[in-house]
């Protein structure tokens, strides 16, 4: 299958994509397997978003990430160099950071690339599974911050919602974009279960609710980048 060098690269459109539909691609490595969610620019170079999937005993060669990389850890243990990163695991690895990633026992990810620039910007773990769930003021809804920085526009947090609560609101000035990490949320336009990515513009707004209850990933204000 030859790729499209383009992938929802109109940043001022909605995009949905649902990843438990779409079939594993093939990367530069033979043990290592992506869905892309949106590209802009060179196939292997771009700005883009992806689930990537590494078999059991699989590896990448070294390599560096120009414009930072981003990465949440779906299932498994991903691993490099500098450290082993279960499920749950968040990392925001910075202009001029280089690795070589492996999984002993396979990993899913969710990742974003090109998509952290600036040079001396702060490297970034959190264990989701560890960290302190906040308040956000709206009933049966909470908060747990990922990335926030004084000076740069994007913020990324989950937002976690028991069922029938006031959903969580898409409504930043610079764009905002989900993946859903567990349970199910709709709006007007469509129902979004677990692997359910959507990216809202600048100067769009919508909120999604949730019957069942769920958890999403949420990045915002970097779409007017």
């Amino acid at each position: 299958m030859i790729e499209t060098p383009s992938l929802n690269a109109d940043f001022s459109a909605v995009a949905t994509v649902h990843t438990a539909a779409m079939e594993w691609q093939a990367s530069p490595s033979p043990t290592v397997w992506r869905k892309r969610l949106d590209l802009s620019g060179p196939a292997e170079a771009g700005r883009v978003t992806s689930v990537v999937r590494y078999d059991a005993n699989s590896s990448f060669s070294e390599h560096p990430h120009p414009e930072g990389e981003e990465i949440l850890v779906l299932d498994g243990v991903f691993s490099d160099e500098h450290g082993d990163y279960p499920a749950g695991s968040y990392l925001l690895n910075p202009e001029g950071f280089s690795h070589a990633p492996f999984s002993e026992k396979g990993c899913v990810l969710f990742v974003k690339l090109r998509q952290y620039p600036g040079l001396g910007r702060k490297q970034v773990k959190v264990d989701s599974t560890q960290a302190p769930w906040r308040e956000t003021g709206t009933p049966g809804v909470l908060d747990l911050l990922l990335y926030e920085e004084a000076g740069y526009p994007e913020a990324m947090r989950l937002v976690s919602c028991e069922p029938q609560s006031g959903g969580v609101a898409l409504d930043h000035p610079g764009g905002t974009e989900i993946f859903v990490l567990e349970g199910a949320f709709e709006d007007g336009a469509g129902h979004y279960v677990a692997g359910s990515w959507l990216r809202v513009p600048a100067g769009e707004a919508m909120t999604l609710q949730s019957e069942s209850g769920g958890t999403v990933y949420v990045k915002s204000g970097h779409l007017a980048l």
